[in-house]
């Protein structure tokens, strides 16, 4: 992430801290404490507490079947989790669902909307369904503030992952949503697309949208404002990316070269050297002990064919050592997979059932 990117980022956060003074009973769009979810025997979130700003961007990261998705929709009324306690924009998260789903716009991982249709009917489709005053007028806005007004009359279907992306985002939009939960919105859009979304996204935010949004991708990761790192169903890490980092208290080094690549297993051989990396004729190496990491990389750094130097460790660098911990790696269970796809809601963007 760029030194302007991160100012940007700095100053968006405190803007969503002055937001936040102004709401004295509602501080945090979300604000859940201990929420826990089972499906059969299987624990898929475990003690769950977490605070997202209004204005602010979150994201949510971990491997797959971590248990994102269904912390997501617990925390907007989809789901009732098993036991903890917790409001969204000031609704209860158990007593009051209903409310939320008005206020909650939910982008899910898969395009959802209706292919057959074009995209101005979805849009229209999902105005009727939120019984909205008005319609047609929504749905012009909407339309424009997306760049799909001239591709209005194209068939859903027929659009490429981008453009279906910001039809998905158009549609939960459409009612004017104080939060947004996007669930790995971005997954297998090409990069330019990528930016465009996240532009959008941070242009929502500086508006006042709070957006909590899971992604894979560093560089997205690295554009939110806070993280929050879960696996196995248990929150390990949160706070700003250099936070998250900091926690990991990695050391970092990188061993470049012509022949670097051909040294892999040594390196990963020697004392302190937790993971090696290949990047081209790169290799990222890391370790948790930085006295003794340095040690092994001077060891080295005296032949020829090596340049070795420090570098800062990535965002990257501290996910990948929360996976390796012990007991993050979540369990496969086809079972939970299937009930929690089908308490899915049936349309991305329309009315939460």
């Amino acid at each position: 992430m760029s030194t302007g990117e991160r100012t940007i980022a700095a100053g968006e956060a405190m803007n969503a801290d002055a937001r936040d003074a102004d709401r004295p009973n509602e501080r945090f769009a979300i604000d859940v404490e201990g929420l826990n979810k089972h499906f059969g025997d299987r624990h898929v979130v475990v003690d769950l507490s977490l605070r997202v700003r209004y204005g602010e961007i979150f994201g949510f990261l971990g491997p797959n079947g971590s248990g994102k998705t269904t912390s997501i929709r617990m925390m907007c009324g989809l789901l009732r989790p098993d036991s903890g306690r917790g409001t969204c924009l000031g609704y209860d998260v158990i007593r009051e669902t209903a409310a939320i789903k008005r206020n909650v716009g939910y982008m899910t991982q898969r395009f959802s909307l209706w292919e057959d249709l074009t995209i101005a009917e979805n849009l229209d489709f999902v105005a009727r369904m939120y019984g909205m005053p008005h319609r047609r007028e929504a749905v012009a806005r909407a339309l424009d503030s997306l760049g799909l007004a001239d591709r209005r009359d194209q068939l859903a279907g027929a659009l490429s992952g981008g453009w279906k992306q910001r039809l998905a985002l158009a549609a939960c939009l459409l009612h004017e949503p104080r939060l947004l939960l996007l669930d790995e919105p971005t997954a297998g859009v090409d990069p330019k697309a990528r930016r465009d979304f996240w532009d959008e996204i941070h242009r929502l935010a500086a508006d006042g949208i709070s957006v909590l949004v899971s992604t894979h991708y560093m560089d997205e990761a690295e554009r939110c404002h806070r993280l929050a790192y879960i696996s196995a169903g248990r929150l390990l890490a949160q706070g700003t990316a250099d936070e998250v980092i900091a926690s990991q208290r990695l050391a970092a080094w990188s061993v470049s070269g012509r022949e670097a690549p051909d040294e892999v297993e040594r390196l990963r051989a020697l004392p302190g050297v937790a993971r090696v990396t290949a990047f081209g004729n790169t290799l990222h190496v890391t370790g948790d002990d930085a006295a003794l990491l340095e040690r092994s990389m001077r060891s080295i750094a005296q032949r020829e064919h090596l340049r070795v130097e420090p570098i800062e460790p990535t965002l990257e660098d501290a996910f990948i050592r929360l996976m390796d911990a012990p007991g993050a790696e979540p369990e496969a269970s086809p079972k939970a997979a299937r009930r929690d796809a089908a308490a899915r809601p049936p349309s991305e963007g329309g009315p939460a059932r």
